[in-house]
């Protein structure tokens, strides 16, 4: 991907945007790239404790947007992997307090004055004021879907608006696949899913209970020493990000027919 200012999003909560941000932003540091990451749910602050940095958190999001503090007083340093930065959000504020315009020069400085290989925004869910100011400065996006109907619906309306808003550069991730359920028809496959949505493919990522043990402790799976098949595809993410071309995880789908979700989406774009 070219875009530089990247929004995570989706269109409903809970399908694993804030993990995807987190894990995204630490391989892509792995690369060598200098990574800022940016949390956008104002009000309902997680991306600090995913990444285990919530106890560093002195300023955050608001502060800077309202000039309480400067940039490299709310930038947390991740210890564990070089060049990879927090920008966390207010616990205490609601999404009335997000400038989409002070947030685009925001993200701007961030590229062009302090050096940012790549900005990961992770979004709020839904389409209200949160997820406009997320995407305002955004080139490009990721847009996290579950492989179940209400995801994949709202996902839909949701890369209509970023078309609609200029934000050209997206691709889709699949996350939480189950193979087996795909093979009995019992879930839909990533063909399915990409078919419907119109969107290109970059990531498909399995369920998987290492993502659920990282969470807990804090540590973003791709960091963790023990490997897992989440954490081994949000590596190849990012470096499908970077241009590599990585293959695809085998799941073997078989798949069910979808027939008439596709005809219920009017057949992707």
């Amino acid at each position: 991907m070219q875009a530089r200012a990247i929004v995570v999003t989706s269109g409903k909560g809970g399908v694993g945007k804030t993990t995807t941000t987190a894990n995204i932003g630490a391989a892509l540091a792995m690369e060598g790239e200098k990574v800022a990451v940016i949390d956008v749910d104002v009000g309902l602050r997680n991306l600090d404790v995913v990444m285990g940095l919530e106890g560093r958190v002195v300023f955050d999001l608001i502060d800077v947007l309202e000039g309480r503090c400067k940039m490299r007083q709310a930038l947390i340093r991740d210890k564990r992997v070089e060049n990879l930065y927090l920008l966390p959000a207010s616990q205490t504020k609601d999404k009335a307090s997000l400038d989409p315009k002070i947030f685009r020069a925001v993200v701007k400085h961030l590229i062009e004055d302090e050096n940012f290989d790549r900005v990961l925004i992770d979004s709020p869910a839904g389409i209200e004021r949160g997820f406009q100011t997320a995407a305002a400065p955004a080139e490009g996006a990721l847009v996290v879907v579950n492989p179940e109907v209400s995801s994949v619906r709202d996902a839909d309306r949701i890369i209509g608006l970023l078309e609609a808003g200029g934000v050209e550069e997206n691709r889709l991730i699949v996350n939480r696949i189950r193979p087996k359920m795909v093979r009995r028809g019992d879930m839909l496959s990533v063909e399915d899913i990409g078919e419907i949505l119109g969107l290109g493919l970059i990531g498909i990522v399995p369920e998987d209970e290492g993502i659920l043990v990282s969470t807990n402790v804090g540590e973003p799976v791709v960091l963790r020493k023990e490997k897992t098949p989440a954490g081994e595809e949000f590596r190849n993410i990012a470096r499908r990000i970077r241009g590599e071309k990585v293959p695809f995880p085998n799941l073997d789908e078989e798949g069910g027919f979808w027939g008439s979700l596709r005809r219920l989406f009017g057949g992707g774009r």
